[in-house]
């Protein structure tokens, strides 16, 4: 189905949920989603890519796009400032859906910003497992992960911001539970029916053949 405006699909979680490998999970299912690439002042990991993961860039250089306006959403987390710019999206006009992964912040910009935007949280089976996943983390010291997991509790009170609530016990289960998410909202009502105006529209400038025999509704 042609649309000109993507759905745009925000997946969110406290660190060590999973909503990264989650995320990667749906654009390798869904054909015709991408992923938007934020712009953030955190160092990159070993195995990331400036460009591909994130643009890595100065606070500076963060701090002049802000003035530009250039963002439609940022905030600061963990002590670093992650944001999305509005020439990313721009670039996107036409593709099936973007798929955002922000914080509980900036999904309340977005959302302010694009009301028909679709907002999913992700949380763990439980906080033990969460700590656990966290401690997982070979990148992480002791001081980081207590940080993350101190976080993680003050992340889960803006559940309620959030249009979908995903817990992420099962990754195949929970990978099937967001591809039919993404699936359903395609088809709401209200992202379809310039669609279906447009079907009728050409119908009533259509000839009519044969006036005296008027279809019936379907029952």
């Amino acid at each position: 189905m042609s649309n000109e405006r993507p759905l745009l699909l925000i997946i969110s979680s406290p660190s060590g949920a999973g909503k990264t490998t989650l995320t990667a999970r749906l654009l390798a299912e869904v054909k015709g989603l991408t992923f938007s690439i934020s712009h953030t002042t955190r160092k990159p990991r070993a195995n990331e890519t400036n460009g591909k993961e994130y643009h890595f860039v100065s606070r500076d250089e963060f701090e002049q796009l802000i003035a530009a306006d250039s963002f439609l959403e940022w905030a600061e987390v963990h002590g670093n400032l992650y944001g999305t710019s509005k020439a990313e999206i721009a670039r996107r006009r036409g593709d099936r859906g973007i798929v955002f992964d922000i914080d509980h912040q900036g999904a309340r910009q977005i959302k302010c910003a694009a009301p028909d935007a679709v907002a999913v949280f992700i949380l763990p089976p439980s906080m033990a497992v969460l700590e656990q996943r966290l401690r997982g983390r070979a990148s992480e010291d002791e001081q980081t992960v207590q940080r993350r997991f101190n976080a993680a509790k003050r992340e889960i009170e803006h559940y309620g911001l959030f249009d979908y609530v995903l817990v992420n016990e099962e990754l195949e289960d929970a990978t099937r539970k967001l591809i039919s998410i993404f699936l359903a909202e395609e088809c709401r009502r209200s992202r379809v029916a310039a669609l279906a105006e447009q079907f009728l529209a050409e119908g009533r400038k259509a000839p009519t053949t044969d006036s005296t025999h008027p279809e019936s509704s379907t029952r």
